[in-house]
């Protein structure tokens, strides 16, 4: 089902994949656009939904990485597309080459996640390491709690994908006395040396880390990124935080670490797939911390300030203008 707010038809078309936008944020299309909903949660949408939907449409706005957007729904929405724009950080949903080859723009709301997304992954990383949840479940039993954690103070940090939120984490953790902050990335980033950051390969970081944060987009290089292989030249007191995408690394593996105590610890607030099923092996370790994919969503700002962005994107190509938050294909 779809809604049609704006009776206008000769008004470039917007088509929202969901209904869960905000209603100020519909109305501020509607003043420019022929706004079209497909009348679902965002849960609810199907590929399907968006094929039959698109045809004509100028900029089409998803959230998630749940339906690809693939050529043959970029083909179909034909040559009136000029701009697809997601309320999510992730674009690995998206056929980025499609959009290349025909010129359509690509947004995101990474400027509006970034500070979110960190305070969680440092937030998730100390729960983690002093075994906060397990703790709180202890006295909520009437026990005293007898697990012992590790601090920050002194070790050593790896943080894996410097972009916008692993220099946002770097900076956060620059309050710790860590003994050494490592990072990976394609080049050297200075916001993070100044801080004493080293640039390092994967393989090294990972050996040399005490906390390995994984900030990282999911590409096809970056996929699995942590696997058998690297978890097995870990330190046996390690421990993984995962802010960025469930793929980055290989769920398996990381089972086999964890069950043999390979490693210390996980907080993880992606997974494949989300959510968990409730049997699955990671949700029954009290080495693990799960979270259901809130890094930069659960605060009561985060709403409204990605869907803000996320439309202003559209606005500025529309306007030819700058995306605020423009994906570089």
């Amino acid at each position: 089902m779809i809604k049609n707010f704006s009776t206008n038809m000769s008004r470039p078309k917007i088509l929202l994949a969901h209904n869960d936008f905000p209603p100020a944020i519909i109305a501020q299309l509607m003043k420019t656009f022929n706004v079209k909903i497909i009348n679902k949660p965002m849960v609810g949408t199907t590929y399907e939904d968006l094929l039959g939907n698109i045809p004509g449409t100028f900029g089409l706005v998803i959230s998630g990485c749940k339906i690809p957007v693939d050529e043959h729904l970029i083909e179909t929405a034909g040559p009136s597309l000029r701009v697809i724009s997601s309320t999510s950080m992730g674009y690995e949903c998206v056929d980025t080459n499609a959009l290349k080859k025909r010129g359509i723009m690509l947004g995101n709301t990474v400027h509006a996640t970034t500070d979110r997304v960190a305070e969680l992954a440092v937030g998730l990383l100390i729960a983690t390491a002093r075994n906060v949840l397990d703790a709180n479940q202890q006295m909520k039993s009437g026990k005293l709690p007898t697990s012992l954690g590790t601090g920050l103070t002194n070790s050593v940090v790896g943080i894996i994908g410097c972009g916008n939120i692993g220099i946002a984490v770097a900076k956060m953790l620059s309050g710790f006395k860590l003994s050494e902050l490592l990072y990976t990335s394609r080049k050297p980033k200075p916001e993070v040396e100044c801080l004493g950051g080293q640039l390092v390969s994967i393989n090294d970081l990972v050996g040399r880390s005490d906390y390995i944060i994984l900030a990282t987009v999911l590409v096809p290089e970056t996929m699995y990124i942590i696997n058998k292989d690297r978890l097995a030249l870990m330190k046996p007191n390690a421990v993984i935080i995962n802010v960025g995408r469930g793929k980055l690394i290989n769920q398996d593996d990381l089972v086999d670490a964890l069950r043999i105590k390979r490693i210390r610890g996980a907080g993880l607030d992606v997974t494949t797939p989300e959510p968990l099923p409730l049997d699955h092996p990671l949700m029954t370790m009290d080495n693990v911390v799960i979270l259901p994919h809130i890094a930069g969503r659960n605060t009561i700002e985060a709403a409204m300030e990605k869907a803000q962005l996320t439309i202003d994107n559209i606005f500025a190509v529309f306007n030819n203008q700058p995306m605020p938050c423009q994906v570089k294909l």
